[in-house]
């Protein structure tokens, strides 16, 4: 917030921008996923990789994972968010193919309408968000950038499986994957209903051009 010779007010709003993460350094993935939640301990692998592996490897073997596929996979399989230049969110979306262990998920196996096998249908699963940067629309962004990196790289379709706060609270290292108000802001829609509180959402894409 500024003042003005006039003695008025003006809030200033922070500059954000999404980037993909095999653009950034590797410095700024790391910050993106720490200070806030449990992204500095899952670095984002608890869909990518067998539970019986996830659950054995150590904090610093995952995010070695994260690094690795980071330098192999392309599209990028994350987005991070900076607010005004600082790296402030992680955002994990691509093709559900290349996230197995959610394939396997119940919210997936109970809810999702769509051909396990189908590249074209890509998921938005965990959101990492620094706690001075929440509050300022920093994950709305984010689901714009992915809907936007989805299409430009020819999905049919983003699916999500946030939680519905308005049937039960969650505690806040529970909403990594997202709120139903969230995404029906940005436009998706409920699918399904797997449980109460747990929803499938998807947003069909135009065609690139």
């Amino acid at each position: 917030m500024s003042r003005d010779p006039r003695g008025s007010y003006t809030l200033i709003m922070p500059a954000i921008r999404v980037e993909s993460a095999l653009t950034v350094p590797w410095a700024d993935v790391e910050h993106s996923l720490t200070g806030g939640g449990d992204g500095g301990s899952c670095w984002c692998q608890w869909f990518t990789i067998p539970r019986k592996d996830f659950n054995e490897a150590t904090s610093n073997e995952r995010r070695e994972l994260l690094r690795r596929e980071l330098a192999t996979r392309s599209p990028s399989p994350g987005l991070v968010a900076y607010v005004d230049d600082e790296a402030a969110a992680w955002m994990r979306v691509g093709p559900r193919t290349n996230q197995p262990t959610l394939l396997r998920a119940r919210v997936v196996t109970a809810g999702s309408i769509e051909p396990a096998d189908d590249p074209g249908v890509w998921a938005i699963t965990c959101f990492v968000v620094r706690r001075q940067f929440r509050g300022l629309g920093v994950a709305k962004r984010l689901v714009d950038a992915g809907i936007e990196y989805a299409t430009a790289h020819g999905a049919r379709l983003v699916e999500a499986y946030p939680f519905d706060t308005e049937r039960r609270p969650r505690r806040v290292n529970e909403l990594y994957v997202g709120t139903v108000n969230l995404f029906r802001e940005q436009g998706f829609a409920e699918t399904t209903r797997p449980t109460d509180a747990r929803v499938v959402m998807t947003k069909v894409l135009p065609v690139a051009t």
